[in-house]
């Protein structure tokens, strides 16, 4: 028998009363939780509900009868197309409060243990212009909020350079301004656009994978250089030449100038070869007098200035003294290991990316610390008796894994070395509060610290110390 169809109904004047997964927010009707798009926690709204899952509906506000006090006037045009700043219309007092719940949420249904007190989440004092990266994808057909809008647009006005639609890999919206990285991205990105229209330049078709131009990338640092990358499809002719030489003529502050062919069917740069057309292939950003050498493959933090006061907070957890030899896991191009090098007698850098590991020593050799070693390989297999033997046992593991968090073998690892120090930097608290919970066999959780690195979202960053038993 075939399963009844959904029909869409009205919930009239839900409460909504907490900020839920994803940047919705939750109400509950008869029992079951209700996903509420751009509500606020504190509205109570009219909603149409448009989907039954198993454990929750999902639901669009469709009237407004009492607004949060947390509610604000959001600042982006581009709110409610655009999945970057979905909190914009909550105040900034309201996200921290409930990211940090977020954080205690999952602490005490993931986790299920003892924890010491939370200590205040670190709010970001720059809440726009605060990322140092972003990537946009050209498109010979943007996405319109009108269909009627289609047929009154010659094919020029149809081109748009912009982000993907949330979920939808063929659907991009052409960006006027982002409130994401500094103005100047704006001018940059809306110049290249401009131009390229103006020329005929052939924009991008996620579908017959036809045209010349497919994606811009925008890096910058604190002292205000640019990198502009600018990935095409078929070959390097003279109009992608015409487009460079147009970017190094209008924006003397770009100082990295690079472009690569992609005639794949996906967007990923990572196995093709980058060109440098004019500058040098790389930014320098510093923290805390630190240079860091990011090129166009680099992982770096895309929030510099929180990025400093996160580091500073793991270093604080570690309560380094001079004499600990600290083995840094997830080193990536080595920030953290540099960024306690001078408070610690060796840093052990371990990486599963070897081109990062490569960054890293060329980082190291930048900044001339020689209390570093980096090396690339499979945590579980690196972290050996061998290897412990001859770098010495930790007194202190810093570890910042990938969002999936670390391998349960790699967690084995970590209690048979019994370090009397783990600090635990993670992007999610959900699969922070998991490994915790495994790792609670041997260790308390003694100082746990949210820090919010990307205002506006319900993303967020937390800093846990674990002390031995």
């Amino acid at each position: 028998m075939g399963r009844k169809k959904f029909t869409s109904f009205v919930i009239p004047e839900l409460e909504i009363i907490n900020a839920g997964s994803e940047g919705k927010s939750i109400g509950r009707y008869n029992d079951k939780v209700v996903m509420v798009d751009f509500a606020v926690p504190g509205d109570i709204a009219d909603v149409k509900v448009i989907s039954n899952k198993k454990s929750f509906y999902t639901a669009q506000i469709q009237k407004i009868s009492k607004a949060s006090p947390d509610r604000i006037e959001t600042f982006c045009t581009h709110f409610g197309i655009c999945g970057g700043c979905k909190w914009q219309h909550m105040s900034y007092a309201a996200q921290l409060k409930f990211k940090n719940q977020q954080v205690v949420d999952a602490f005490e249904r993931i986790g299920k243990f003892p924890f010491a007190p939370f200590e205040p989440i670190a709010g970001s004092e720059r809440t726009t212009y605060y990322r140092n990266k972003c990537e946009f994808s050209f498109t010979d057909r943007k996405w319109l909020t009108n269909v009627d809008q289609l047929y009154q647009l010659t094919d020029d006005e149809r081109k748009g350079l912009g982000y993907h639609i949330p979920g939808r890999f063929d659907k991009v919206f052409d960006v006027e301004h982002c409130y994401l990285q500094h103005p100047t991205a704006n001018e940059i990105r809306n110049a290249i656009r401009d131009y390229a229209i103006k020329h005929n330049m052939p924009f991008f078709n996620a579908y017959t994978q036809e045209g010349k131009l497919r994606n811009l990338m925008l890096r910058n640092n604190e002292a205000g250089d640019w990198m502009v990358v600018l990935s095409a499809k078929g070959e390097y002719d003279e109009s992608l030449q015409g487009l460079l030489e147009f970017i190094k003529d209008s924006f003397p502050q770009v100082t990295s100038l690079m472009y690569v062919i992609n005639n794949k069917r996906n967007d990923t740069l990572y196995d093709l070869d980058i060109q440098l057309y004019a500058g040098v292939p790389y930014l320098i950003e510093e923290l805390e007098g630190l240079k860091f050498k990011i090129g166009p493959k680099s992982f770096f933090q895309t929030n510099a200035m929180q990025t400093q006061q996160l580091y500073q907070i793991a270093r604080d957890f570690a309560g380094l003294t001079g004499n600990e030899v600290v083995y840094d896991l997830y080193t990536g191009v080595g920030t953290i290991a540099m960024f306690i090098s001078a408070h610690a007698k060796q840093v052990i850098g371990v990486e599963y990316v070897e081109a990062a590991i490569v960054d890293a020593k060329e980082n190291a050799s930048l900044n001339n610390i020689t209390n570093t070693l980096f090396f690339a390989g499979d945590m579980k297999d690196i972290l050996n008796p061998s290897f412990i033997n001859q770098h010495g046992k930790p007194d202190v593991i810093i570890t910042d894994p990938p969002r999936a968090g670390m391998h349960e073998h790699v967690i084995a690892t970590l209690l048979q070395i019994e370090a009397p120090k783990i600090v635990y930097v993670s992007c999610n608290p959900a699969t922070q509060a998991r490994d915790l919970g495994l790792l609670n066999v041997k260790y308390n959780i003694t100082r746990v610290k949210p820090v919010d690195m990307f205002p506006h979202t319900h993303h967020v960053e937390n800093v846990a110390l674990l002390t031995l038993k």
